[in-house]
């Protein structure tokens, strides 16, 4: 069978930009914030690997961070070169390019930095685990590294996999439809948790929380989740045992309690003594 054409994360990116306000720049600075569990990134340099809309990017510079951001598609990378304009025009300390977690090439040529930042990329790239090592090369010794990927479901996974094939394979109208298919599910299954919980069904309060929380959109986040394509998953564990023997200590994990979404892990790199290992850990 002819391998499933890749979705358009850059224009969905693109798209989400006309919904982006000061509030949603303050929920991303405060997402960013509680995961890497700073206040300020203050003299550190942050590598934003995949920056999609540039959102985190703009977070992570907000917070003092000086920023490299690279995509390698390029419409997010125009999206994030508008928000860089938008917010913060010709800033010396925010560099935006277009390029691929899976160019081991590319990524050497950036050295090292204080923190690598790669939430809900490297599982759409077709090579996971191979961008995964690549992308861990970029952590200094004692520097910081936050991901996020999607939790392995098991059966569910492979079901969704199946839909986002489907999905950039069909024409407009079909994607539309099973946007909404999805969307419709999602919501009634929720609606149902709420009222068995007593709370109000309505959806409004959730969809409030995710913009406050890490300032993004529902519609533009369910886009995302029904198309996106290539997916791949991993079980926490997975992750652990890949990057453990790489001198990576795990300092937080937030999981999506065995449901669909994504996994957050935030990982220390052990300086060269302790970790026993040479400089090139990938």
């Amino acid at each position: 069978m002819e391998e499933a054409p890749r979705f358009g994360f850059g224009a969905n990116w693109r798209a989400f930009l006309d919904t982006v306000d000061d509030g949603r720049v303050e929920g991303s600075a405060r997402a960013l914030s509680a995961l890497l569990e700073r206040d300020s990134l203050d003299g550190l340099r942050l590598l934003d690997a995949g920056s999609g809309s540039g959102l985190s990017s703009l977070a992570a510079r907000n917070l003092g961070a000086r920023v490299h951001s690279f995509d390698y598609d390029q419409d997010s990378v125009a999206a994030t070169r508008a928000l860089r304009q938008r917010y913060r025009p010709d800033d010396p300390d925010w560099t935006v390019e277009q390029g691929s977690v899976l160019d081991a090439d590319y990524l050497e040529g950036l050295g090292q930095f204080d923190i690598v930042y790669s939430w809900g990329v490297l599982h759409h790239t077709g090579a996971m685990w191979q961008a995964l090592d690549n992308v861990i090369a970029r952590v200094a010794p004692g520097g910081l590294l936050a991901i996020a990927l999607y939790n392995d479901q098991g059966g569910a996974s492979q079901r969704w996999l199946r839909v986002k094939r489907a999905y950039v394979r069909a024409p407009k109208a079909g994607k539309w439809a099973l946007v909404l298919a999805a969307g419709l599910m999602f919501e009634v299954r929720s609606a149902l948790i709420r009222l068995v919980r007593f709370q109000n069904p309505l959806p409004f309060a959730d969809w409030r929380k995710r913009r406050e929380v890490r300032g993004m959109s529902v519609i533009h986040d369910l886009v995302d989740w029904v198309g996106g394509y290539p997916f791949e998953v991993a079980r926490p564990e997975q992750v652990l045992a890949r990057l453990r023997p790489k001198g990576f200590v795990l300092l937080q994990m937030t999981t999506c309690a065995g449901g669909h979404g994504c996994n957050e892990f935030l990982f220390q790199r052990m300086a060269h003594e302790q970790a026993g290992e040479e400089s090139d850990v990938a």
